[in-house]
């Protein structure tokens, strides 16, 4: 008998077993029910802080995984493999995935922290009204640069061409973000789709190439901080954060004009918490939680009330909080076409074939 009952305790407790198994797989796939959400960002783009707070608030488990650019994020999500409840695309994947029937309409209704985004910021060409997106983070391309190496404060794209630069710039490594700035050194919108005009901003671009010593990812931030280069073309949160760590170095946005860029939140289709999603989407745009969130990753926030609770010398600097004058001489990259993506893409390859 004892036999009998140690056997029905073994069994109870295997399966038990297989069962905690069994949820603990479930949860990291995405998969749990109402007590858990998955959440897809940028890499090192969130207070991690703020998620256990969120945990503690709601008893909803976050799972947190990364991607490290729009394409791989887009791919993963329309694959279906995990079940992700909120993303964090930016403007022109926003509209991709609407046009492949990728996301969940959000219920303002359920998101009043909206009332405290910029009004600047909302209704925004790529998503009308806010169906779909709700902005996460702001900023802008520009030049990162040590004064040093300049006999003046630079103002314009083209002064990356002066000679006296050779091998000593660092470009960020992003179709969009270098074919934009060739095109914007010409005088051309950096959505422009005339080929002709395309292939002069490469033109343009293959006589930089002596100055360009490295097309680079994320290298980018150690190699600036270190003085490796006295350039570089990067998102105004990376340069915030170098010059964190170098304070020889200065951001500008040239005057021709140069990419205003956001990043947002989204709830996909696969999402299998959508009320969950919509709490942490909320839970996020409280202006304490955003101030918080904004000190933390070092990015422009497009959270009005918490911009007035951040320290002065952050929200007053317009290196990074750009007057809306500047501001109106930005522009948000549109949704080019596969086609014209495709070829955006072949262009800067052949201008990375060309740089080295």
């Amino acid at each position: 008998m004892r036999q009998i009952v140690h056997l029905f305790v073994a069994v109870l407790v295997a399966s038990l077993g297989l069962m905690a198994w069994v949820n603990a797989l479930n949860r990291s796939a995405g998969y749990a029910g109402s007590d858990t959400i998955t959440v897809f960002n940028w890499g090192d783009y969130i207070d991690p802080e703020l998620l256990e707070e969120f945990e503690e608030l709601t008893g909803i488990t976050v799972i947190y995984e990364t991607f490290d650019s729009n394409e791989a994020m887009m791919t993963k999500i329309a694959q279906g493999g995990t079940s992700y409840d909120v993303a964090m695309p930016s403007e022109y994947a926003v509209e991709r995935l609407m046009e492949d029937d990728m996301l969940v309409p959000l219920d303002h209704s359920k998101l009043p922290n909206m009332q405290y985004i910029d009004p600047r910021f909302m209704d925004m060409s790529f998503d009308p009204g806010n169906r779909y997106s709700v902005p996460y983070f702001w900023g802008t391309v520009g030049i990162l640069y040590n004064p040093e190496a300049f006999e003046e404060p630079p103002t314009s794209w083209n002064a990356l061409w002066d000679p006296s630069l050779k091998n000593d710039i660092l470009l960020v490594d992003g179709a969009r973000e270098i074919i934009g700035m060739g095109l914007n050194s010409l005088g051309y919108s950096l959505n422009d789709t005339n080929e002709e005009h395309l292939q002069e901003a490469l033109a343009k671009l293959k006589k930089l190439t002596p100055n360009v010593k490295a097309i680079v990812g994320d290298e980018i931030k150690m190699l600036m901080i270190g003085g490796e280069a006295s350039a570089a073309v990067v998102w105004s949160g990376d340069a915030a954060e170098i010059m964190w760590e170098n304070e020889d170095l200065d951001y500008i946005v040239p005057e021709e004009g140069s990419n205003l860029w956001f990043d947002t939140m989204v709830i996909p289709k696969t999402a299998r918490n959508i009320e969950g999603a919509h709490q942490f989407i909320n839970f996020m745009l409280d202006p304490e939680v955003a101030a918080r969130n904004a000190e933390y990753v070092g990015y422009a926030t497009p959270n009005a009330a918490a911009l007035e609770l951040l320290p002065e010398e952050i929200r007053e600097d317009e290196r990074f909080y750009p007057s809306e004058e500047l501001t109106a001489r930005l522009e948000v990259y549109e949704n080019l076409g596969r086609r014209m993506l495709a070829y955006y893409n072949d262009l800067f390859l052949e201008f990375k074939m060309h740089a080295k």
